[in-house]
């Protein structure tokens, strides 16, 4: 053990010994301070960036939820519909935060406070939508309420379900029922859900000859349980639809009812119409869903409130078999799921409740009537008055063809014509359904495809208009921007097929057909190097084609051009956008055939360029060394010494002429200078050619836009006049050249001398012609004054 410093007697040594053990301290210090910032930055290495250090204070975090929710300051803001989230709403995401708050209270004031939430709500709910008697099961999902109902369905067919597991199903087994017009993916959910093979789906049909195409056809479904039956299987669950997803039809579930209580078969209704069943006045068909066994809704958005959960409505008398099947639980926590909704049916009343779904029925009403009285519009919905939603599409009718059947084929149309107006209206009204949610964003407006109307645009403003807050003046809007939108749909229908006959008959051009495109049409141009066989891209005809895009965008006329790869394959071509006036399609494809043309020449040009000067070159350096050569064999060797040649060149001059060749780059071509130092002019050369321009020129009226149809009337007439009067501007010509020079050298005439017949008939034929040129302009001749006479510039090398 080391001795204290104080004992050290000498002073010198005691003050070496304490230096010495505070460095040493300083230098553990550091060590064990750097080891310790080491073993941070170790630590810290495996832990993501938000979560080191103490922690962050709310503010920060909560701009952070800002700037995840909205995006940055720098991006560009995205046209998303935002939920209009009133009191209502905002009482509904109190219901999350204290339904977080009430969890941690003591199990018994926990367990009473929920049983209350719960029975409250179910009898709410029961009594405003008209279903006595009845239980319910709030969910998240709007189809896990009924995967617990058909687990209920299983246990209450099959006793043995419990002990003997899926033997049962296997021995005999069962088969949901679907309607063809079900929502896609349903019955996959289903049998993933329930563990059950495909072969227990039964896709049940729609009507094909007699009432609406999208219900059930309930002839044929009893046929399906009949045959079912036969086999050995147990049919289990009928699903129904009180206004399908695609388009608010209704089942007739009076007619199902009746059929399921036959056969013994479980029936579950879901669809937007069934918010319906909580106004004073219900049609009959969504009224039969009362007497159902189970229904789903789904309130939040029809009543605008967020996060809040779905439910479904059923009825049984066996509480064991519904807490196996997962529709009832004991615990708390599952039962808090029902606070929002309990909160916010609290918040609205009844009559706030009623004038909500009130409100969106007469939104889709209104629209309705209005439709109706706006030519090529068709309604999808006009059999069922109190359906909520409406689905409707722009249509054009066909020669021999029924309007009201939308362009259904004629025994004397050939199909595939008709197969091409199908797929020119579904993109036509793919675009309108787009354009419309832009001009109008609180329609809620939604563009679908059906299988046998084809794309059409619905709106359904019980899911939408509690949410964006929706109102009468919306649905004017979107009508008035329905009937500005027409013409633009009609004229670009009209125009199809005359820019596809026009292209088709133009050189050079190649028809693009390309279903999914709104437009007049799409257009390719084929270069001289075109490989028409091959799908892959092509770096020529794209360079050709950004060429032709920037030419056609330079010209401001009304029409977009845009350019992209073909439908079927990657090579670029001209998309031409919607057409909102009388377009001259000839001038169009015209335009589109010389400007590709001259792109394609201009850069032929420039590519060969570099080696035709290169050459031209070569070939001038040989003939010039060829010329010395010559030279030196005229004048001898003698006449090189430079003493010698000076004194022979002094006595005896030798006439050599200049000899130098100039390089013409229109020609491509070297030519001899002898002509230039001979008559001191540059030779004429060839005559470059001229650059490629359309057959015919417009004249454009001051402030017309290019593509414009002009007007029939004046064509004809300057056509006409150009024909009749040709002869008249050739003799006046005649006679006023020959009188020239005899004119300007004559005395003026004096009032009292007589003219000569000759003059007075030149004169009227002058006055005449004076007449066509003011009327017809394109008629008049350039003057001699006017002419330009260029010749090629050659560059001397």
């Amino acid at each position: 053990m080391d001795a204290p410093l104080e004992k050290i007697a000498d002073p010198t040594l005691a003050e070496m010994g304490k230096n010495l053990k505070e460095a040493m301290k300083m230098l553990e210090d550091s060590q064990r301070r750097t080891e310790e910032e080491n073993g941070k930055k170790l630590l810290s290495g495996d832990i993501p960036g938000p979560l080191q250090g103490s922690g962050q204070d709310m503010v920060s975090i909560l701009q952070l939820v800002q700037n995840l929710m909205h995006g940055d300051e720098d991006e560009e803001p995205q046209s998303t519909r935002i939920q209009n989230i009133g009191e209502q709403g905002h009482i509904a995401l109190l219901g999350h935060s204290l339904g977080a708050y009430i969890s941690t209270l003591d199990k018994e004031k926990l367990r009473k406070l929920t049983t209350r939430i719960l029975s409250d709500t179910t009898l709410w709910l029961c009594r405003i939508f008209r279903y006595e008697n009845g239980c319910a099961y709030f969910h998240e999902e709007e189809r896990e309420g009924l995967a617990k109902i058909c687990r209920l369905a299983i246990h209450s067919r099959y006793e043995d379900f419990v002990v003997d597991g899926f033997n049962v199903l296997y021995n005999k087994m069962p088969v949901i029922y679907l309607s063809a017009a079900a929502r896609p993916g349903l019955g996959q959910y289903l049998c993933n859900q329930l563990g059950l093979p495909f072969p227990c789906l039964c896709r049940v049909p729609c009507n094909t000859m007699f009432g609406s195409q999208h219900q059930m056809d309930v002839a044929f479904l009893e046929k399906l349980i009949k045959d079912d039956i036969e086999q050995g299987k147990l049919p289990l669950l009928l699903v129904a639809n009180a206004g399908t997803a695609a388009v608010g039809h209704t089942d007739k579930i009076g007619r199902l009812k009746e059929l399921c209580e036959q056969y013994g078969i479980w029936l579950h209704v879901k669809g937007v119409n069934l918010a319906t069943l909580a106004l004073g006045y219900v049609s009959s068909s969504v009224l039969a869903a009362t007497k159902c066994d189970s229904m789903t809704l789904t309130p939040g958005p029809w009543l605008g409130l967020p996060a809040v959960p779905a439910v479904t409505l059923y009825k049984h008398d066996d509480p064991a078999l519904t807490l196996v099947a997962g529709l009832t639980s004991n615990k708390p926590t599952d039962k808090l799921r029902a606070l929002p909704l309990w909160l916010s049916l609290q918040y609205l009343g009844l009559d706030g409740i009623v004038e909500r779904i009130k409100h969106a029925c007469q939104l889709s009403q209104r629209l309705q009537e209005s439709l109706k009285k706006v030519n090529h519009v068709k309604i999808l919905v006009e059999d069922e008055l109190s359906s909520p939603v409406v689905v409707f599409r722009f249509f054009q009718e066909l020669p021999g063809s029924d309007p009201g059947l939308n362009a259904i084929p004629a025994p004397n149309m050939a199909l595939s014509a008709v197969s091409q107006e199908r797929h020119s209206c579904d993109a036509l009204n793919r675009w309108l359904g787009e354009q419309l949610k832009q001009l109008v964003p609180a329609s809620g407006l939604t563009v679908m495809d059906l299988e046998v109307e084809g794309t059409c645009v619905r709106f359904s403003p019980l899911t939408t208009a509690a949410v964006l807050g929706t109102r009468g003046e919306d649905v004017d809007q979107l009508v008035a921007c329905i009937q500005s939108q027409l013409p633009v749909l009609t004229c670009t229908l009209q125009l199809r097929e005359e820019f596809k006959q026009e292209v088709m008959g133009t050189a050079g051009l190649l028809y693009v057909d390309d279903p999914n495109w709104p437009g007049i049409g799409v257009v390719r141009y084929e270069h001289a190097n075109d490989d028409k066989s091959s799908l892959k891209s092509d770096p020529e005809g794209e360079k050709i084609h950004a060429g032709l895009l920037k030419k056609l965008n330079e010209l401001e006329s009304d029409l977009t051009f845009k350019m992209g790869p073909e439908y079927k394959s990657m090579k670029s071509c001209i998309y031409i956008g919607m057409a909102s006036d009388d377009i001259d399609v000839s001038e169009l494809v015209e335009t589109i055939a010389v400007t590709a043309r001259e792109i394609e020449e201009n850069s032929r040009l420039l590519e060969n360029m570099t080696e035709v000067v290169r050459k031209g070159i070569q070939e001038a350096q040989v003939q010039l060394q060829k010329a010395n050569e010559e030279r030196l064999l005229e004048e001898g060797v003698l006449r090189q010494i430079p003493v010698v040649g000076s004194v022979l060149n002094w006595f005896s001059p030798v006439q050599a002429s200049q000899k130098g060749r100039t390089f013409n780059l229109t020609a491509g071509s070297l030519e001899s200078t002898e002509h230039t130092y001979v008559y001191k002019v540059q030779g004429s050369g060839v005559t470059p050619p001229q650059t490629p321009s359309g057959a015919r020129t417009k004249q454009r009226l001051p402030g017309q836009k290019p593509f414009k149809r002009s007007l029939r009337g004046s064509d004809t007439v300057s056509e006409t006049s150009s024909v009749s009067h040709i002869e008249d501007l050739e003799k006046i010509e005649h006679l006023s050249g020959g009188q020239g020079a005899s004119e300007a050298n004559s005395p003026e005439r004096h009032p009292g001398v007589p003219t000569p017949p000759e003059a007075e008939q030149t004169g009227a034929l002058q006055d005449r012609a004076q007449h066509l040129e003011d009327d017809c302009p394109q008629m008049r001749k350039p003057r001699s004054t006017d002419l330009r006479f260029t010749q090629p510039v050659n560059s001397h090398l």
